[in-house]
């Protein structure tokens, strides 16, 4: 089976219209295909655990329910994502799974579709065995052995006695359950079990490193230890060698698939005449008789032993630090090819000089101009005074040319109700400058032909007939043809409102804005003022009357 299968395509669509982005990639990286997760999916899923607005329940459970799918493709490569996001993704994510009850319940997965369903199902029971007990150990230590800080002051090496007694023997369960994969480089046969083997073979170096650690402290402290203390310890280090041998095995088929020689450490065994020291000690504490050995021959012998341990970590901390290295150049070629790329669509893209002190761009004739913008809320300053002033709203479009005639070339058109039509307004050219004339508007310029109204006014509005009331002149006063507009700003507003002959129909000569005085009431032409009367008062005299 190669290629997404229409099951895969239905279940990414149903996410895609549910809107849940994190389970439709949690799809796309666990479908059919006979290949290990695609790394965009992985990277994705990482950036995800990183994200604080990101449910990591809902994620976990996303896979935990990609294994219960009935193909070994699907529940593979769902243990595969679920291990890597364990090993790069946040730490909370493998804080969830510490603290469920139960993972992965595969121990009777089983696939009959095919042959390679049989041989797969087996690694995936077993694989699944270890991404469980790899949560059980940070459960019970609170740690990730293949993250924990390595060297002489390190996690396993700076820890106490009781507290490193019972922390070994957690490490050596994990890597139990790691070497219980047991695959051979003949049964590496498809790009699935191929994924989950490199992350076995990394999490074995670096959980190898931290149980390496561990056993040169313990080896460090024994000689010190109580009797209870050394025979435990020494029950630790046996184990220990069994394990060495274990992991020489498994780097040798790490070696046989292509993996580079050089990211596989040099595994160095203590000399055997470390055990024979340690389990002379232990039954000189029990009473038992011994060879007689001194103090020195003791201590170079731990020396040793401590100084070839020491190697081993050293060589499993080179290929850590390769490791790392290496990721670090992909990122950094990775960068700069997307860089390179930005660069090349930036130069496909026509080169504009569009800053903000620059108006938009006008296009006439297939060519592009810039203008400078204007600010609008500045003062023109005396340098400007003698430009010309640019009409910004004209300048959008120079090539418009207004058909309409000016007042003065066009002729009155008479209308359907009798009486003429005033000549609609000449737009202004879209020249350098706004040619206004104000002295036709201000009632500066004279004429001397005055057109027949026909019962309207200049602008076009029905005259309304004026009554004249007793005390008021016939006569309009006309205002003089060769006034000059006022340097005050309401009396020249006041000229303009009496030449365009708003109001009643009458013009005014001048008006003069001042405060209004107090108003006079009036009753009719033979109406005169009442005159309050005045109250002389006079002084009274007292009187002073008696009588008897």
């Amino acid at each position: 089976m190669s290629g997404q299968s229409l099951t895969d395509r239905i279940t990414a669509a149903q996410h895609s219209v549910t809107g849940s982005a994190v389970s439709k990639t949690v799809c796309k990286a666990t479908t059919h295909e006979v290949m290990g997760p695609k790394k965009k999916h992985l990277d994705y899923l990482i950036q995800c655990t990183n994200e604080m607005n990101v449910n990591i329940p809902q994620l976990a459970d996303s896979l935990f329910e990609r294994t219960t799918n009935s193909s070994w493709v699907v529940v593979f490569k769902s243990l595969i994502t679920t291990h890597h996001l364990m090993v790069y993704g946040n730490e909370r994510f493998i804080q969830y799974l510490a603290s469920r009850n139960t993972l992965f319940n595969l121990s009777n997965f089983l696939d009959k579709s095919g042959l390679q369903g049989y041989d797969m199902s087996t690694f995936i029971r077993r694989y699944s065995r270890y991404l469980n007990e790899k949560a059980v150990s940070y459960r019970q230590v609170a740690f990730d052995f293949t993250k924990v800080k390595r060297g002489a002051d390190g996690v396993m090496r700076t820890m106490s006695t009781e507290k490193l007694l019972k922390t070994v023997p957690i490490i050596q369960n994990q890597m139990d359950a790691l070497l219980d994969f047991n695959v051979n480089s003949n049964e590496l046969t498809n790009g699935v079990i191929n994924a989950a083997f490199m992350l076995l073979f990394k999490d074995a170096i670096r959980l190898f490193a931290a149980y390496n650690e561990g056993i040169i402290n313990l080896l460090e402290k024994y000689f010190d230890m109580k009797k209870n203390q050394c025979k435990e310890g020494l029950d630790i280090y046996k184990k220990f060698l069994t394990r060495m041998t274990r992991i020489s095995e498994f780097l040798k088929v790490a070696e046989q698939v292509g993996i580079d020689r050089g990211d596989i450490p040099d595994l160095s065994q203590a000399p055997s005449s470390l055990l024979d020291a340690l389990e002379q000690h232990l039954a000189s504490l029990e009473g038992k008789k011994i060879k007689d050995s001194t103090a020195a021959s003791r201590a170079t012998t731990l020396s040793n032993a401590v100084s070839t341990l020491a190697s081993t970590g050293l060589s499993l901390t080179k290929v850590d630090e390769r490791e790392k290295q290496a990721a670090l150049e992909e990122e950094q070629a990775l960068l700069k090819a997307l860089k390179e790329q930005r660069l090349k669509e930036l130069a496909k893209k026509p080169h504009t000089s569009l800053t903000t002190a620059a108006s938009p761009v006008s296009t006439a004739a297939g060519s592009i101009m810039t203008t400078p913008a204007i600010d609008i809320f500045s003062t023109p300053s005396s340098s400007n005074s003698t430009s010309k002033l640019p009409n910004d709203l004209l300048d959008l479009q120079p090539t418009f040319h207004p058909s309409v005639h000016p007042i003065s070339a066009a002729p009155q058109v008479g209308s359907t109700w009798g009486g003429f039509t005033p000549s609609p307004v000449a737009q202004p050219q879209p020249s350098a400058g706004l040619n206004v004339d104000f002295e036709s508007v201000f009632g500066n310029k004279s004429s001397n032909v005055v057109p027949d109204s026909g019962g309207f006014d200049e602008l076009g509005g029905l005259l309304k007939p004026t009554v004249a009331s007793q005390n008021q002149s016939l006569p309009v006063a006309k205002v003089p043809p060769n006034k000059l507009v006022s340097d005050d700003l309401d009396s020249s507003l006041a000229n303009l409102v009496g030449n365009l002959g708003i109001g009643n129909g009458t013009t005014k000569n001048d008006v003069n804005w001042t405060q209004p005085g107090e108003k006079k009431l009036t009753g009719g032409s033979n109406w005169q003022p009442k005159i309050a009367p005045t109250t002389a008062w006079n002084a009274p005299t007292l009187v002073s009357k008696c009588s008897f």
